[in-house]
Protein backbone atom coordinates (compact mmCIF):
# COMPACT_ATOMS: atom_id res chain seq x y z
CA UNK A 1 0.00 0.00 0.00
CA UNK A 2 1.14 3.49 -1.00
CA UNK A 3 2.99 5.97 2.25
CA UNK A 4 0.73 8.67 1.77
CA UNK A 5 2.69 11.35 2.73
CA UNK A 6 0.39 14.66 1.71
CA UNK A 7 -2.83 15.08 2.10
CA UNK A 8 -4.37 17.65 -0.69
CA UNK A 9 -7.69 18.74 -1.00
CA UNK A 10 -8.31 20.17 -4.70
CA UNK A 11 -11.55 21.87 -5.64
CA UNK A 12 -13.23 21.91 -9.16
CA UNK A 13 -16.15 22.15 -11.31
CA UNK A 14 -18.11 19.10 -13.31
CA UNK A 15 -16.70 19.95 -16.86
CA UNK A 16 -14.30 17.72 -19.05
CA UNK A 17 -10.74 20.19 -18.43
CA UNK A 18 -11.03 18.53 -14.90
CA UNK A 19 -10.13 15.56 -16.63
CA UNK A 20 -5.94 15.20 -15.30
CA UNK A 21 -7.21 16.19 -11.46
CA UNK A 22 -9.88 13.08 -11.91
CA UNK A 23 -7.49 10.74 -13.13
CA UNK A 24 -4.39 11.74 -10.75
CA UNK A 25 -6.90 10.26 -8.14
CA UNK A 26 -8.45 7.44 -9.97
CA UNK A 27 -5.75 6.08 -11.71
CA UNK A 28 -3.23 6.03 -8.76
CA UNK A 29 -1.05 8.36 -10.02
CA UNK A 30 -1.79 10.74 -7.06
CA UNK A 31 -1.67 7.98 -4.48
CA UNK A 32 1.91 6.59 -6.63
CA UNK A 33 3.35 9.95 -5.08
CA UNK A 34 2.48 9.60 -1.45
CA UNK A 35 -0.89 11.93 -2.57
CA UNK A 36 -4.14 11.03 -0.26
CA UNK A 37 -6.06 13.94 -3.28
CA UNK A 38 -9.46 14.85 -1.98
CA UNK A 39 -11.65 16.10 -4.57
CA UNK A 40 -14.44 18.58 -3.89
CA UNK A 41 -16.84 19.24 -6.66
CA UNK A 42 -17.94 22.99 -6.82
CA UNK A 43 -21.18 24.38 -8.13
CA UNK A 44 -19.55 27.92 -9.53
CA UNK A 45 -16.26 29.27 -10.01
CA UNK A 46 -16.81 32.28 -7.84
CA UNK A 47 -17.07 29.55 -5.15
CA UNK A 48 -13.95 28.11 -6.17
CA UNK A 49 -12.03 31.06 -6.15
CA UNK A 50 -13.35 32.33 -2.83
CA UNK A 51 -12.53 29.26 -1.17
CA UNK A 52 -9.46 28.62 -2.38
CA UNK A 53 -8.39 32.06 -1.15
CA UNK A 54 -9.90 31.27 2.47
CA UNK A 55 -8.16 27.84 2.78
CA UNK A 56 -11.01 25.38 2.55
CA UNK A 57 -8.67 24.02 -0.48
CA UNK A 58 -5.26 23.72 -1.02
CA UNK A 59 -5.23 23.80 -4.77
CA UNK A 60 -8.15 23.98 -7.29
CA UNK A 61 -8.80 23.75 -10.80
CA UNK A 62 -9.24 27.03 -12.22
CA UNK A 63 -10.08 29.40 -15.01
CA UNK A 64 -6.43 30.33 -16.85
CA UNK A 65 -7.24 33.98 -16.09
CA UNK A 66 -8.61 33.96 -12.74
CA UNK A 67 -5.27 33.68 -10.86
CA UNK A 68 -4.07 36.39 -12.68
CA UNK A 69 -7.34 38.34 -11.44
CA UNK A 70 -6.35 38.00 -8.12
CA UNK A 71 -3.48 39.35 -8.09
CA UNK A 72 -4.16 42.67 -10.14
CA UNK A 73 -6.60 43.17 -7.04
CA UNK A 74 -9.53 42.41 -9.29
CA UNK A 75 -11.02 39.82 -6.54
CA UNK A 76 -13.69 40.96 -3.78
CA UNK A 77 -11.13 39.30 -1.69
CA UNK A 78 -7.84 38.06 -2.72
CA UNK A 79 -4.36 36.30 -1.46
CA UNK A 80 -1.42 35.96 -4.24
CA UNK A 81 -1.87 33.09 -6.31
CA UNK A 82 0.42 31.08 -8.81
CA UNK A 83 -0.07 28.35 -11.66
CA UNK A 84 2.39 26.19 -12.08
CA UNK A 85 0.87 23.94 -14.33
CA UNK A 86 -1.84 24.29 -17.22
CA UNK A 87 -4.63 21.64 -17.23
CA UNK A 88 -4.77 20.76 -21.30
CA UNK A 89 -5.92 23.05 -24.17
CA UNK A 90 -9.18 23.96 -25.62
CA UNK A 91 -12.46 22.09 -24.91
CA UNK A 92 -15.25 24.68 -24.95
CA UNK A 93 -17.86 25.62 -27.62
CA UNK A 94 -19.98 28.47 -28.45
CA UNK A 95 -23.89 26.93 -28.62
CA UNK A 96 -26.75 29.19 -29.72
CA UNK A 97 -30.78 29.06 -29.87
CA UNK A 98 -32.32 26.81 -31.99
CA UNK A 99 -34.06 30.15 -32.92
CA UNK A 100 -30.86 31.69 -33.22
CA UNK A 101 -29.44 29.13 -35.28
CA UNK A 102 -32.02 29.74 -37.68
CA UNK A 103 -31.59 33.14 -38.35
CA UNK A 104 -27.91 32.33 -38.64
CA UNK A 105 -28.91 29.91 -41.72
CA UNK A 106 -31.52 32.62 -43.07
CA UNK A 107 -28.18 35.25 -42.94
CA UNK A 108 -25.93 32.83 -44.77
CA UNK A 109 -24.07 30.13 -42.65
CA UNK A 110 -24.61 26.60 -43.63
CA UNK A 111 -23.72 25.27 -40.47
CA UNK A 112 -20.43 23.57 -39.13
CA UNK A 113 -17.83 25.13 -36.86
CA UNK A 114 -15.73 27.84 -38.48
CA UNK A 115 -15.54 30.75 -36.62
CA UNK A 116 -15.28 33.63 -39.51
CA UNK A 117 -17.68 32.00 -41.24
CA UNK A 118 -20.60 31.69 -38.17
CA UNK A 119 -19.27 34.92 -36.90
CA UNK A 120 -20.43 36.58 -40.10
CA UNK A 121 -23.68 35.40 -40.20
CA UNK A 122 -23.92 36.55 -36.65
CA UNK A 123 -22.87 39.83 -37.35
CA UNK A 124 -25.33 39.89 -40.13
CA UNK A 125 -28.14 39.17 -37.40
CA UNK A 126 -27.01 41.63 -35.24
CA UNK A 127 -27.48 44.55 -38.22
CA UNK A 128 -31.04 42.70 -38.90
CA UNK A 129 -32.66 42.62 -35.70
CA UNK A 130 -31.19 45.70 -34.19
CA UNK A 131 -34.18 46.02 -31.53
CA UNK A 132 -33.60 42.40 -29.93
CA UNK A 133 -30.18 42.79 -27.98
CA UNK A 134 -29.26 39.16 -27.76
CA UNK A 135 -27.64 38.00 -24.29
CA UNK A 136 -25.17 35.50 -24.46
CA UNK A 137 -23.86 33.29 -21.25
CA UNK A 138 -20.22 32.99 -20.06
CA UNK A 139 -19.08 31.13 -17.14
CA UNK A 140 -17.39 34.41 -15.39
CA UNK A 141 -16.17 37.71 -16.05
CA UNK A 142 -12.35 36.53 -15.56
CA UNK A 143 -12.83 33.62 -17.37
CA UNK A 144 -11.14 31.97 -20.92
CA UNK A 145 -14.97 31.67 -22.16
CA UNK A 146 -15.54 35.80 -21.72
CA UNK A 147 -12.45 36.57 -23.15
CA UNK A 148 -12.71 34.34 -26.69
CA UNK A 149 -16.40 35.05 -26.64
CA UNK A 150 -15.49 38.70 -26.73
CA UNK A 151 -12.77 38.15 -28.99
CA UNK A 152 -14.75 36.26 -31.41
CA UNK A 153 -17.36 38.93 -31.57
CA UNK A 154 -15.27 41.84 -31.95
CA UNK A 155 -13.27 40.56 -35.05
CA UNK A 156 -16.44 39.64 -36.75
CA UNK A 157 -17.64 43.11 -35.97
CA UNK A 158 -20.04 42.81 -33.17
CA UNK A 159 -19.53 45.40 -30.13
CA UNK A 160 -19.67 43.15 -26.86
CA UNK A 161 -21.46 45.30 -24.52
CA UNK A 162 -23.22 47.15 -27.38
CA UNK A 163 -24.78 45.05 -29.79
CA UNK A 164 -25.20 42.41 -27.40
CA UNK A 165 -25.42 41.87 -23.89
CA UNK A 166 -22.63 39.16 -21.34
CA UNK A 167 -24.07 37.76 -18.44
CA UNK A 168 -22.44 34.86 -16.17
CA UNK A 169 -23.87 31.87 -15.58
CA UNK A 170 -22.51 28.64 -13.79
CA UNK A 171 -21.41 26.18 -16.65
CA UNK A 172 -23.77 23.43 -15.46
CA UNK A 173 -26.96 25.65 -15.53
CA UNK A 174 -26.24 27.21 -19.08
CA UNK A 175 -28.11 24.35 -21.18
CA UNK A 176 -31.37 25.24 -18.84
CA UNK A 177 -30.70 29.09 -19.08
CA UNK A 178 -30.91 28.60 -22.83
CA UNK A 179 -33.53 26.28 -23.09
CA UNK A 180 -35.50 28.72 -20.80
CA UNK A 181 -34.82 31.44 -23.43
CA UNK A 182 -33.13 33.54 -20.42
CA UNK A 183 -30.50 34.19 -22.73
CA UNK A 184 -29.96 33.33 -27.00
CA UNK A 185 -26.50 31.40 -26.54
CA UNK A 186 -23.49 30.95 -24.58
CA UNK A 187 -19.99 30.14 -24.30
CA UNK A 188 -18.92 26.98 -22.60
CA UNK A 189 -16.60 23.84 -21.72
CA UNK A 190 -17.76 20.09 -22.68
CA UNK A 191 -19.87 18.76 -21.56
CA UNK A 192 -22.60 21.43 -21.43
CA UNK A 193 -22.67 22.06 -25.19
CA UNK A 194 -23.55 18.78 -25.95
CA UNK A 195 -26.15 18.92 -23.31
CA UNK A 196 -27.48 21.34 -24.83
CA UNK A 197 -27.39 19.84 -28.15
CA UNK A 198 -28.82 16.76 -26.42
CA UNK A 199 -31.49 18.66 -24.94
CA UNK A 200 -32.76 19.85 -28.42
CA UNK A 201 -32.21 23.35 -26.90
CA UNK A 202 -29.56 24.46 -28.83
CA UNK A 203 -26.81 24.19 -31.76
CA UNK A 204 -23.03 24.71 -31.36
CA UNK A 205 -21.65 26.81 -34.18
CA UNK A 206 -18.23 27.13 -32.93
CA UNK A 207 -15.68 26.32 -30.99
CA UNK A 208 -12.27 27.24 -28.95
CA UNK A 209 -10.13 25.29 -30.66
CA UNK A 210 -11.32 27.27 -34.09
CA UNK A 211 -11.14 30.96 -32.83
CA UNK A 212 -7.61 30.36 -31.40
CA UNK A 213 -5.96 27.13 -31.45
CA UNK A 214 -3.88 25.61 -28.87
CA UNK A 215 -5.19 27.52 -26.59
CA UNK A 216 -5.23 27.88 -22.95
CA UNK A 217 -8.77 26.88 -21.00
CA UNK A 218 -7.94 25.87 -17.29
CA UNK A 219 -4.50 25.57 -14.76
CA UNK A 220 -3.71 24.04 -11.67
CA UNK A 221 -4.23 27.40 -9.06
CA UNK A 222 -2.81 27.40 -5.35
CA UNK A 223 -2.34 30.75 -3.14
CA UNK A 224 1.38 31.33 -3.09
CA UNK A 225 1.72 31.01 0.03
CA UNK A 226 0.14 27.33 0.24
CA UNK A 227 3.46 26.66 -2.58
CA UNK A 228 5.93 28.59 -0.84
CA UNK A 229 5.22 25.95 2.26
CA UNK A 230 4.53 22.83 0.66
CA UNK A 231 7.19 22.04 -2.23
CA UNK A 232 7.55 18.68 -1.75
CA UNK A 233 3.68 18.21 -2.10
CA UNK A 234 3.54 20.12 -5.01
CA UNK A 235 6.24 18.97 -6.88
CA UNK A 236 4.23 15.53 -5.75
CA UNK A 237 1.10 16.42 -7.18
CA UNK A 238 2.83 18.03 -10.43
CA UNK A 239 4.59 14.38 -11.07
CA UNK A 240 1.30 12.32 -10.67
CA UNK A 241 -0.93 15.39 -12.67
CA UNK A 242 1.81 14.77 -15.51
CA UNK A 243 1.44 11.08 -14.99
CA UNK A 244 -2.57 11.57 -15.90
CA UNK A 245 -1.98 13.99 -18.51
CA UNK A 246 0.25 11.45 -20.43
CA UNK A 247 -2.02 8.49 -19.78
CA UNK A 248 -5.10 10.95 -20.89
CA UNK A 249 -3.21 11.54 -24.28
CA UNK A 250 -3.14 7.85 -24.91
CA UNK A 251 -6.27 7.76 -27.32
CA UNK A 252 -6.83 4.16 -26.60
CA UNK A 253 -7.89 5.19 -22.81
CA UNK A 254 -10.25 7.97 -23.68
CA UNK A 255 -13.35 5.35 -23.57
CA UNK A 256 -12.05 4.36 -20.29
CA UNK A 257 -12.31 8.19 -18.67
CA UNK A 258 -15.20 8.55 -20.43
CA UNK A 259 -17.13 6.19 -18.21
CA UNK A 260 -14.76 7.78 -15.12
CA UNK A 261 -16.35 11.18 -15.84
CA UNK A 262 -19.67 9.85 -16.31
CA UNK A 263 -19.50 9.08 -12.57
CA UNK A 264 -22.07 11.39 -10.26
CA UNK A 265 -19.36 12.64 -8.40
CA UNK A 266 -18.02 13.93 -11.51
CA UNK A 267 -19.18 14.80 -14.37
CA UNK A 268 -22.72 13.06 -13.67
CA UNK A 269 -23.43 12.59 -17.11
CA UNK A 270 -23.64 9.86 -19.75
CA UNK A 271 -20.24 8.14 -20.99
CA UNK A 272 -21.06 8.38 -24.60
CA UNK A 273 -21.69 12.34 -24.14
CA UNK A 274 -18.93 13.01 -22.25
CA UNK A 275 -16.81 11.07 -24.69
CA UNK A 276 -17.87 13.64 -27.99
CA UNK A 277 -15.59 16.24 -26.49
CA UNK A 278 -12.77 13.47 -25.55
CA UNK A 279 -12.26 12.60 -29.07
CA UNK A 280 -13.79 15.71 -31.01
CA UNK A 281 -16.30 13.94 -32.64
CA UNK A 282 -18.59 16.72 -31.31
CA UNK A 283 -22.71 16.35 -32.47
CA UNK A 284 -23.43 20.20 -33.52
CA UNK A 285 -26.98 19.43 -33.82
CA UNK A 286 -29.77 16.72 -33.99
CA UNK A 287 -28.96 16.17 -37.74
CA UNK A 288 -25.28 17.09 -37.88
CA UNK A 289 -21.56 15.87 -36.68
CA UNK A 290 -18.39 16.72 -37.28
CA UNK A 291 -14.83 15.47 -36.26
CA UNK A 292 -12.78 18.85 -34.79
CA UNK A 293 -9.25 17.89 -34.25
CA UNK A 294 -7.74 18.75 -31.37
CA UNK A 295 -10.50 20.03 -29.56
CA UNK A 296 -9.35 19.23 -26.34
CA UNK A 297 -5.36 18.36 -26.09
CA UNK A 298 -4.68 17.31 -22.61
CA UNK A 299 -1.15 16.25 -23.14
CA UNK A 300 1.06 17.13 -26.60
CA UNK A 301 1.94 20.43 -27.62
CA UNK A 302 3.24 21.43 -24.15
CA UNK A 303 -0.92 20.93 -23.25
CA UNK A 304 0.11 21.66 -19.53
CA UNK A 305 3.00 24.22 -19.95
CA UNK A 306 2.06 27.44 -18.24
CA UNK A 307 3.42 29.73 -20.82
CA UNK A 308 3.76 33.55 -19.43
CA UNK A 309 2.56 34.58 -23.24
CA UNK A 310 -0.58 32.93 -22.31
CA UNK A 311 -0.84 35.14 -19.24
CA UNK A 312 0.16 38.44 -20.75
CA UNK A 313 -2.45 37.63 -23.06
CA UNK A 314 -5.33 37.51 -20.70
CA UNK A 315 -3.70 40.86 -19.43
CA UNK A 316 -4.50 42.14 -22.87
CA UNK A 317 -7.86 41.43 -22.81
CA UNK A 318 -8.18 42.66 -19.04
CA UNK A 319 -7.69 46.05 -19.89
CA UNK A 320 -9.30 45.70 -23.65
CA UNK A 321 -12.71 45.31 -21.81
CA UNK A 322 -11.82 47.69 -18.77
CA UNK A 323 -11.58 45.31 -16.43
CA UNK A 324 -7.34 46.83 -15.37
CA UNK A 325 -5.35 49.33 -15.65
CA UNK A 326 -2.63 49.31 -18.50
CA UNK A 327 0.59 49.55 -16.12
CA UNK A 328 4.12 47.88 -16.41
CA UNK A 329 3.98 46.61 -12.88
CA UNK A 330 0.21 44.84 -13.69
CA UNK A 331 1.42 43.25 -16.74
CA UNK A 332 4.44 42.09 -14.92
CA UNK A 333 2.37 40.78 -12.03
CA UNK A 334 0.09 38.56 -14.60
CA UNK A 335 3.09 37.65 -16.33
CA UNK A 336 4.83 35.72 -13.31
CA UNK A 337 1.35 34.47 -11.96
CA UNK A 338 2.53 31.52 -14.65
CA UNK A 339 5.40 29.67 -13.04
CA UNK A 340 7.55 27.64 -15.43
CA UNK A 341 10.51 27.71 -13.85
CA UNK A 342 8.45 25.30 -11.24
CA UNK A 343 7.26 23.09 -14.06
CA UNK A 344 10.43 23.02 -15.77
CA UNK A 345 12.35 22.11 -12.22
CA UNK A 346 10.07 19.36 -11.33
CA UNK A 347 9.36 17.70 -14.50
CA UNK A 348 12.05 18.33 -16.27
CA UNK A 349 14.66 15.75 -14.82
CA UNK A 350 12.12 13.12 -15.58
CA UNK A 351 12.84 13.18 -18.78
CA UNK A 352 9.37 15.41 -19.92
CA UNK A 353 9.35 17.25 -23.51
CA UNK A 354 9.55 20.99 -21.83
CA UNK A 355 10.04 24.57 -23.50
CA UNK A 356 13.43 26.29 -22.54
CA UNK A 357 11.76 29.25 -23.23
CA UNK A 358 8.91 30.91 -21.11
CA UNK A 359 6.83 32.84 -23.71
CA UNK A 360 5.87 32.19 -27.29
CA UNK A 361 4.32 34.30 -29.92
CA UNK A 362 1.04 33.30 -30.13
CA UNK A 363 -1.07 33.04 -33.40
CA UNK A 364 2.33 32.21 -35.10
CA UNK A 365 4.10 29.20 -34.84
CA UNK A 366 7.72 29.46 -34.75
CA UNK A 367 10.32 27.36 -35.31
CA UNK A 368 10.73 24.63 -32.12
CA UNK A 369 14.08 26.14 -31.67
CA UNK A 370 12.30 29.88 -31.08
CA UNK A 371 11.01 28.67 -28.12
CA UNK A 372 13.55 26.42 -26.68
CA UNK A 373 11.81 23.42 -27.67
CA UNK A 374 14.32 21.71 -29.94
CA UNK A 375 16.83 20.21 -27.85
CA UNK A 376 13.76 18.14 -26.05
CA UNK A 377 12.27 17.05 -28.92
CA UNK A 378 8.78 18.92 -28.46
CA UNK A 379 6.62 20.17 -31.26
CA UNK A 380 4.21 22.91 -30.46
CA UNK A 381 1.12 23.82 -32.42
CA UNK A 382 -0.96 24.06 -34.63
CA UNK A 383 -1.49 27.85 -33.04
CA UNK A 384 -3.67 30.56 -34.63
CA UNK A 385 -6.17 33.13 -34.44
CA UNK A 386 -9.00 32.52 -36.73
CA UNK A 387 -8.42 36.36 -37.94
CA UNK A 388 -4.57 35.88 -38.56
CA UNK A 389 -3.75 38.30 -36.25
CA UNK A 390 -0.82 37.96 -33.58
CA UNK A 391 0.19 38.09 -30.15
CA UNK A 392 3.89 39.23 -29.18
CA UNK A 393 4.53 39.19 -25.50
CA UNK A 394 7.44 41.82 -25.90
CA UNK A 395 4.84 43.95 -27.43
CA UNK A 396 1.80 43.56 -25.01
CA UNK A 397 1.68 47.71 -25.73
CA UNK A 398 1.59 48.04 -28.53
CA UNK A 399 -1.14 44.90 -29.28
CA UNK A 400 -3.15 46.49 -26.27
CA UNK A 401 -3.23 49.92 -27.80
CA UNK A 402 -4.32 48.35 -31.01
CA UNK A 403 -7.69 46.63 -30.00
CA UNK A 404 -10.97 48.31 -29.54
CA UNK A 405 -14.21 47.71 -28.35
CA UNK A 406 -15.62 46.48 -31.47
CA UNK A 407 -12.57 45.35 -33.75
CA UNK A 408 -10.13 43.17 -33.57
CA UNK A 409 -6.31 44.05 -33.00
CA UNK A 410 -5.09 45.82 -35.93
CA UNK A 411 -1.89 43.92 -37.59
Amino acid sequence: MADLRHSIRAGFLPLLDSTILVLAREMGFAADEGIDLQLVKETSWANIRDRLTVGHFDMAHMLAPMPIAANLGLNPISKPMIAPMALGLGGNAVTVSNSLFVAMTKQGFSGGVNATSAGQALARVVRATPSHRLKFGVVHPHSGHNYELRYWLAASGIAPDVDVEIVVVPPPLLPDALRAGAIDGFCVGEPWNSVAVEREAGRIVTVKAEIWKSSPEKVLGMTREWADANDEALSAMLRALHAAANWAGDTKNSARIADILSEPRYLGRPAALILRGLTGNLKLGPDRETQVPAFFVPHANAATFPWQSHALWYYSQMVRWGQVEKTAEHAKAASETYRPDIYRRVLAPLGAKVPGANSKIEGSLKSAAAVGASSSGLTLGPDGFFDGKIFDPDHVDDYILGQSRGNSPTK
